[in-house]
């Protein structure tokens, strides 16, 4: 059965289990069986307000309109759909690592070379052990993680073939944004993600500014605006650091974390600079 095909039997799954309708071949997405948010959204699109700033109390109504965000999401993803999602530098977009038809919608919807590999986003520290071969110490892992770096180790086996199969190395993400943590650790598997923009834009720090996505999506997390700015630095992403090679690291991409991850890297650590390939 090919990789496209088993996706849309999970996304049929999923859907059942959980209240959703399919609808017919081509149709764009499926549909909670709720009442439409009152946000406007575009057709194609669900969209959801995260309550409050993210620190919400257990037992309470923001508590469960966050899991109500987060079950969507969950759906969602197990489906095989992508999903535009905040994180804690930037709006991403994010599929399961896992299906190779969601990995390739990802791409067609930002018109993105697929000779430009994706991060993978996990929910916690322990879990990078399973999906690339460490070679730092964990409390450097622990020094940067969660925060707002991509670091780049040897992939392992668990990871689909599919994803970046072009190189041996992967990006891994753990945002420092309570409502991706929740919805990795909810989802028990790798997410692939990248940000929500179409390639050569501008990066997103608001729902509205890639609402020329939102058709393509299945839903969108609308978790307020990102940074405190609208200057050039608050849409720099993350700071993509290769640690591949014992001992040494490189910078791939500066991001908005440059100085703080460097000097972790080169005084508490000793790594030492060295020049970086993967992008």
């Amino acid at each position: 059965m090919s990789p496209a095909r088993r996706c849309r039997g999970m996304r049929a799954a999923v859907a059942a289990s959980v209240g959703l309708s399919e609808g017919s071949a081509g149709s764009r997405s499926g549909r909670l069986f709720r009442p439409p948010s009152p946000a406007p959204a575009a057709p194609g699109a669900r969209l959801l307000r995260l309550p409050g700033s993210g620190a919400v109390q257990a037992a309470s109504p923001e508590r469960a309109g966050w899991t109500e965000a987060l079950r969507a999401a969950v759906a969602e993803l197990r489906a095989g759909a992508v999903v535009a999602v905040p994180t804690d530098t930037l709006y991403g977009l994010a599929c399961a690592a896992s299906c190779s038809a969601a990995l390739r919608a990802v791409y067609r919807l930002k018109g993105r070379s697929e000779a430009k590999p994706l991060a993978v986003c996990l929910g916690r520290v322990a879990d990078v052990y399973r999906y690339c071969r460490v070679r730092v110490p964990e409390g450097l892992l622990k020094d940067l993680l969660p925060g707002p770096v991509t670091l780049v180790m040897e992939r392992s086996e668990e990871l689909n073939k599919d994803l970046n199969p072009f190189t041996p190395l992967v990006g891994i993400r753990i945002p420092d944004h309570a409502f991706m943590q929740d919805l990795a650790q909810m989802f028990e598997g790798p997410l692939a993600l990248t940000s929500a923009n179409l390639s050569s834009q501008a990066s997103s720090l608001n729902v509205e500014e890639f609402r020329d996505l939102w058709p393509q999506l299945s839903l969108v997390i609308d978790g307020g605006q990102i940074g405190g700015g609208q200057s050039p630095e608050c849409r720099l992403g993350s700071t993509v650091v290769d640690l591949s090679v014992p001992g040494k690291f490189g910078i791939i991409r500066p991001g908005c974390a440059l100085e703080s991850t460097t000097a972790i890297l080169q005084q508490k650590y000793g790594l030492l600079p060295s020049h970086a390939s993967y992008l």
